[in-house]
């Protein structure tokens, strides 16, 4: 056991760990809801929605991370020892996710749909719930937060083989499908990458339930998402359905 900067006690089990195990609560809603969201009948429709609605989150992940790391360097003055290992973190990972906004534009366009149908209308307010609790969170209490909600978006990325059946269920050429193809790969990477910084930060109580509670928030806001995505016919149970690969079907 270690003794945290607020005097409590944290384990060694290491806080990635810790984190994964809350968000195995909530795995089998979710996965029933991208289970219904990318089955056969009215794909095609569905995905060029899907593309809509992930740049209205995709576009907020850099000017996200650029507010927490404002604020993580004006936390540095004040010896915060989370300051230094999460600036260093950041400043890597908006270089990494810079431009991935306009992938969803390009596969929108490619898929024959019109960008306009994701630049002009007014975000969802599940949008809003998702995206905006991390500027909230930022602000007012720690940028730390942040990393839940990075952890929920690279954890539960495109499954390897959602490109493919995408492809072959729509027809759509390989253009129209660059960002569920690269993430499917890219995000294992960030997440290992994140938790590896998750059990290095020396992280008290307090700022790792900060990060408990931004993650849980983004999986539960993320599913509903989905949830609605999928509405075009009845929706999911949300009682579970085995595991399958994270915003995929099996084939």
């Amino acid at each position: 056991m270690s003794t945290a900067t607020d005097g409590t006690r944290v384990g060694h089990a290491g806080a990635s760990a810790r984190l994964r195990v809350k968000l195995l609560l909530l795995e089998p809603e979710f996965r029933d809801a991208t289970h219904h969201m990318w089955r056969a009948d009215g794909l095609l429709p569905r995905y060029r929605t899907y593309l809509c609605t992930m740049h209205t989150v995709i576009r907020a992940s850099v000017p996200l991370m650029e507010l927490a790391l404002d604020r993580t360097r004006a936390l540095a003055g004040s010896g915060d020892p989370l300051a230094v290992p999460l600036a260093a973190y950041l400043e890597e990972h908006i270089r990494e996710e810079a431009d991935h906004d306009a992938w969803l534009l390009e596969d929108l366009r490619a898929a024959g749909g019109d960008p306009r149908d994701a630049l002009d209308p007014l975000p969802s307010p599940l949008v809003a719930s998702l995206v905006g609790s991390q500027y909230y969170w930022i602000e007012h209490h720690h940028p730390v937060a942040l990393l839940g909600y990075i952890a929920v978006l690279e954890g539960y990325a495109p499954a390897p083989g959602l490109t493919g059946r995408i492809a072959r269920l729509t027809g759509l050429p390989a253009a129209a499908l660059r960002t569920v193809r690269e993430h499917s790969v890219i995000d294992t990477e960030h997440l290992d990458e994140l938790y590896a910084l998750l059990d290095r930060l020396p992280l008290d109580r307090g700022r790792e339930a900060a990060v408990a509670v931004s993650a849980l928030h983004s999986l539960d806001a993320l599913t509903r998402l989905f949830v609605r995505l999928g509405r075009s016919a009845p929706a999911p149970s949300l009682r579970g359905a085995g595991l399958v690969p994270p915003m995929g079907v099996t084939p």
